[in-house]
């Protein structure tokens, strides 16, 4: 596809960027920092209202058929906003999971809850700093399920959970409740994520897939995942450009803006340069859905995003110079985001080691 959106996309950015500006600000979103165990629930009632949770889900499960493209304009307005909450991705994650491996009762189940965001989903594949391991930290004997998962984005608050899980000599993708599930919080710098560890104890579960293929559906699974969340990262490293570039033209030292100085313009080119990158990667990931090269694109844009909103977050403060790391100017907040993105679907290494064997692979 193109990268320039079409009309209709654009008044999807438009529209969410309007109601997110007006739903979601700082002074609410900086108590949850202390906080755990809670998150922004007017943004979560916002998605909902919106229909946000149903946009890229099937029509016959209540959802509006439309694809990755417009939920990476809604993530990429949650990310400009700080969203304090993670579901949109990994409702989403835990959604397409289903969709994609599920049988027909099993999507006649949770799809329609999912779409319309009464019941929240989390997605468990990681074994401490592994995004996808080749032995998993859980196993699925019977329908049955033990073992830990940590770290899990949105365990706090889920009230399903698809997990990569060890089978009866296979490696399995399962679906459970976490209604009796022991949940232990993760407090984090970062706690309006709600990471939770999840310790599983003969938990009912149900299979999605297994076999070899349950690894490819794993890693597709967070591929989806990762597009989204590489839109949000850009929206953040695109709120910190702008913040970084206002604050240059207003602030003054020795008679002039400190935008006149080579070494702040530069650095503010710079950050250009990284988010016009990230969101092109990111709308060209989001186009290439069910294509062979999704997960190489999944990759380039996860890899280029991590890297813009990291940088601009961390040059936006120095911009500020001392006021930049104060609690109320909020700056901090990005900061915070930016280095919980850069590793909730995998970190860096992961995505750079899926995107090196992907293009050894292509060009064998």
């Amino acid at each position: 596809m193109s990268i320039l959106y079409d009309e209709g996309q654009q008044a999807i950015a438009t529209e969410s960027r309007r109601v997110i500006e007006a739903r979601v600000n700082k002074e609410e979103l900086l108590p949850l920092l202390e906080t755990t165990g809670q998150y922004h629930e007017g943004f979560w009632t916002t998605a909902k209202e919106q229909g946000w949770t149903a946009l890229a889900l099937p029509e016959a499960y209540g959802g509006l058929d439309l694809g990755l493209i417009e939920l990476g304009l809604i993530a990429h307005q949650a990310g400009r906003s700080l969203s304090g909450a993670p579901f949109l991705t990994s409702s989403f994650g835990a959604a397409k999971a289903i969709e994609l491996y599920g049988s027909d009762d099993q999507k006649a189940r949770w799809l329609p809850g999912l779409a319309s965001g009464e019941t929240i989903g989390a997605v468990a594949f990681a074994a401490g700093a592994n995004a996808l391991p080749a032995r998993p930290s859980v196993t699925l004997t019977g329908e049955r399920l033990d073992g830990a998962m940590t770290g899990v984005a949105g365990g706090l608050a889920a009230d399903i959970v698809v997990v990569f899980a060890n089978g009866p000599g296979m490696p399995v993708l399962a679906v459970a409740e976490l209604a009796d599930v022991q949940r232990t919080a993760v407090a984090s710098f970062d706690n309006s994520r709600l990471y939770a560890d999840l310790t599983f104890a003969g938990t009912p579960a149900e299979t999605l897939i297994s076999g070899a293929a349950a690894r490819d559906a794993a890693l597709h699974v967070l591929a989806l995942q990762a597009v989204i969340t590489a839109h949000e990262q850009t929206g953040g490293a695109e709120a910190m450009m702008e913040i970084a570039r206002d604050y240059a033209v207003t602030r003054r030292a020795f008679g002039q803006p400190i935008g006149a100085f080579q070494s702040i313009k530069h650095r503010i080119a710079e950050l250009y340069g990284y988010v016009e990158l990230a969101r092109a990667n990111c709308i060209h990931a989001a186009s290439r859905e069910g294509q062979a090269d999704f997960i190489t694109a999944a990759a380039a844009a996860r890899l280029s995003a991590t890297e813009a909103y990291d940088t601009a977050s961390r040059d936006c403060v120095q911009i500020h110079g001392g006021i930049g790391v104060t609690w109320e100017l909020g700056l901090h907040l990005h900061t915070r985001r930016a280095r919980s993105l850069a590793i909730e679907q995998g970190n860096m290494l992961f995505w750079e080691d899926v995107l090196v064997d992907r293009l050894t692979g292509e060009a064998a």
